[in-house]
């Protein structure tokens, strides 16, 4: 995506849920510049500009929703990084998992992770779900300008 800021990145492997999480952004038009990121490994090369992403313009996205069981690098590994480096750690990361284990949560929480939401099997209830975490993230939460830190 060059020349546009990427509002959010979603880093998700399975595609239908790619494509309703996306959909529901657009349809409310709550996010227009969405990088997805089909594992963890590909997700931190594109926060940090390198691989396929070298050449892209250094600028971090507003909002990162991360998946927990992901392929090459879990979700918890990806968040680990995040959270440790001073130039990403105050992006809003939303986990978005299906998973019901307490034990992901709680972890997630320890490396910081700003929320931890459990993906709802029905589409109207995701839908839902996804224009509430989208309106509230990338519409009412304040963040410093440019997403950087000072």
């Amino acid at each position: 995506m060059t020349g546009m800021e990427v509002e959010l990145l979603l880093v998700e492997d399975n595609e239908k849920d790619v494509e309703l999480t996306v959909r529901a952004l657009r349809r409310e038009n709550l996010c227009n510049h969405i990088q997805v990121a089909r594992d963890g490994e590909e997700a931190l090369d594109f926060l940090f500009c390198r691989g396929s992403f070298a050449g892209r313009k250094n600028g971090h996205p507003r909002l990162i929703l991360l998946d927990l069981k992901l392929p090459k690098l879990d979700g918890l590994e990806v968040l680990r990084v995040i959270k440790s480096d001073p130039h990403t750690a105050s992006i809003p990361v939303v986990m978005l998992t299906s998973s019901t284990q307490e034990q992901d949560l709680v972890r997630s929480y320890q490396l910081g992770v700003n929320s931890y939401l459990r993906k709802p099997v029905d589409f109207d209830e995701f839908h839902v779900m996804v224009k509430q975490l989208g309106l509230y993230w990338l519409v009412v939460n304040r963040q410093p300008v440019g997403g950087e830190n000072p």
